[in-house]
């Protein structure tokens, strides 16, 4: 049974090369042609990190990380980048959660206040329309 699915897979039904059991791609070894110029050999590791930008900077202070853009090196890593990035997307998100909240709050105040002076959007739209009946009225009468 176990044969089977490993034949039938959905790798295979999306279109991936039939690899048998292993899970490891063949190694192909690139032919070095003569005529080919030698470039100079890279070197085997670069140093890990990120040159932040202006943006990144002032992400990084808003965050807590640095206490000025100056105390920020020129290289920093992902990870750190990453943190502070989601730190101020949380605080992005509880602001917005904050202001919709008092949005809602003050929307529910002036329709209180609204409500006591005996306002409502029916008698609103009743006396709109019995404006516009009125001009109706006299334009039809002139």
């Amino acid at each position: 049974m176990n044969f089977i699915r490993s034949r039938v897979s959905v790798g295979n039904l999306f279109g991936q090369r039939f690899r048998g059991m292993c899970n490891k791609l063949a190694e192909t070894k690139p032919e070095a042609s003569a005529a080919a110029p030698a470039q100079e050999p890279r070197p085997l590791f670069k140093t890990p990190g990120y040159r932040p930008s202006d943006l990144d900077r002032k992400i990084l202070v808003w965050a807590g990380r640095f206490k000025s853009t100056d105390q920020i090196p020129d290289t920093v890593s992902f990870e750190m980048i990453d943190n502070a990035r989601n730190k101020i997307r949380v605080k992005a998100a509880y602001l917005m959660m904050a202001l919709t909240i008092g949005a809602c709050v003050f929307m529910v105040v002036l329709g209180k206040r609204a409500a006591g002076r005996n306002e409502s959007l029916t008698v609103y739209n009743l006396e709109k329309k019995a404006k516009w009946r009125e001009e109706l009225n006299k334009e039809k009468t002139q």
